[in-house]
């Protein structure tokens, strides 16, 4: 049956020359043609018994390779591309193997639907699926490497995560995608008899034998400079670099500790947990154009060689003018702008009489360890309060708040309410005094001073038996012995 539905173009006695989709919610059941992607991320579609709608179906030349190229970039756009089975058809019998595949869906058994994926299409995808440790292999940020069918949703539910949370968290793209999450994810780990929690950043990597494993990356206090890092041994430079921009600056060559290859990479800094991270150079793609500067040769040979670069007179998206340094990350895995560091090289700096020099008050790119997103900076360097979480006290407790920059002070102000909400600046609770004072000043607060864990969020009293218990526990004081 559903081969007749999927292959109908095929036996029309009309050749045409170009393909359209449609698509299958998963959640829904529901047939629809297809038209395209919003800038937000939504797929845009129509139900086939819409005719008005006819002349707005995707047209796409039905040779393989144009079409397989159009629905890979199609497919990157999608905010959520899992929610959805797509199906090449003829542009011609779009609307009636829509009609078609619809009845065979309200009446098809799980095993029946199943045997549909046969026939559904998938983006392009060349990477080769095993992750060496930690040297990167070439994951192109437009595929999709994993699905969420390939997830161990059961070893997530040990995490008290599932694939809706992570959906909410804006997670499941860069997971998908073969990254790791773009910002930190509270877990908790039970083990029985004792429950951890945690924020970590996640990634799929697939094993030896081909199952796809879920891998946490926790915080560090810093990276690991003593050991050698995949057979490299870090000079002072290179510590100063990793530590001040998140990059080492070059290009060296890394051991695989399983073959014993030799790959040159680079190696950059993670902001969020400060693991260190490598990327073979190969790899490596510089863009033609950063915001209206075009690269000659040069430029893009030192960005290849993994050192920064001074860029000035580039474009914003306000139609602004700025002066700024950009350097591949191998974190990122892409040519991103050093904020705060945007001090020219020596080399870059013959006529620096003559050039205006970027502003010392540049708004901070991380705030107590939490890198900011693009969305979240420009919004903080213009001045205006965002919303931040993931952040941790002194005792590795999690808490969140507003911040804003103050371009007169170049000071960061921080605040635990939106002061965008209050006529005065907003003031930290007592309980959060109390936490921020026993947690990370010393202090001690009289009805807990004996316990001997951290103190959670708001928590001012013994929070179960066994902190009561400690708290009752008062030491005799010493005696002489006769």
């Amino acid at each position: 049956m559903e081969n007749e539905i999927i292959n109908s173009q095929e036996t029309s006695e009309i050749k045409p020359s170009t393909d359209t989709l449609i698509v299958l919610n998963i959640h829904t059941n529901q047939i629809e043609m297809v038209k395209g992607v919003d800038q937000e991320g939504n797929l845009q579609k129509f139900p086939p018994e819409d005719k008005k709608e006819n002349d707005q179906l995707i047209r796409v030349d039905k040779h393989g390779d144009i079409f397989s190229n159009f629905f890979s970039n199609f497919y990157r756009q999608l905010r959520n591309p899992f929610h959805f089975n797509f199906f090449k058809v003829s542009e011609y019998d779009a609307v009636n193997t829509a009609k078609d595949l619809q009845k065979y869906v309200d009446q098809a058994s799980p095993e029946e639907k199943e045997k549909l994926k046969d026939y559904e299409v998938l983006p392009k995808n060349n990477n080769n699926p095993k992750n060496q440790n930690t040297m990167d292999n070439n994951t192109e940020n437009q595929e999709y490497r994993f699905q969420p069918e390939q997830i161990d949703w059961k070893t997530m539910e040990k995490f008290g995560l599932n694939q809706e949370k992570l959906e909410k968290m804006n997670a499941m793209d860069s997971l998908l995608r073969g990254f790791k999450t773009n910002t930190l994810i509270p877990i908790t780990i039970n083990l029985g008899t004792a429950i951890s929690k945690m924020d970590v950043r996640l990634s799929l990597q697939t094993g030896d034998t081909g199952q796809v494993a879920v891998h946490l990356h926790g915080i560090r206090k810093e990276p690991n400079f003593n050991n050698k890092f995949l057979g490299h041994e870090f000079s002072d430079k290179d510590k100063k670099n990793l530590k001040e921009t998140g990059n080492m600056g070059r290009v060296v060559d890394l051991v695989n500790p399983k073959t014993d290859e030799i790959i040159p990479s680079v190696i950059s800094r993670d902001r969020l947990t400060n693991e260190l991270v490598a990327y073979r150079a190969e790899y490596m793609k510089i863009p033609d154009e950063i915001k209206g500067i075009r690269l000659d040769e040069h430029q893009k040979q030192t960005l290849l060689e993994g050192a920064p670069l001074y860029l000035e007179g580039m474009t914003s998206k306000k139609g602004e003018s700025f002066d700024a340094t950009v350097q591949f990350n191998a974190d990122k895995r892409y040519v991103e702008f050093l904020f705060g560091n945007n001090q020219a090289p020596q080399q870059s700096r013959q006529h620096d009489q003559q050039q205006s020099q970027p502003t010392d008050k540049e708004a901070p790119r991380v705030f107590r360890g939490k890198e900011l997103d693009d969305s979240q900076y420009e919004k903080f360097k213009a001045g205006q309060t965002i919303y931040i979480d993931g952040l941790q006290d002194a005792k590795g407790k999690a808490y969140q708040g507003y911040i804003t920059f103050n371009k007169e002070t170049s000071k960061t102000d921080f605040s635990f309410n939106n002061p965008n909400k209050l006529k005065e600046e907003a003031k930290p609770t007592e309980d959060y005094n109390t936490q921020t004072a026993v947690n990370s000043q010393g202090k001690t607060n009289e009805a807990t001073k004996n316990v001997k864990e951290p103190l959670e969020l708001k928590q001012q009293q013994p929070a179960n038996k066994q902190q009561e218990d400690q708290q009752k526990k008062v030491r005799k004081p010493r005696g002489q012995k006769l």
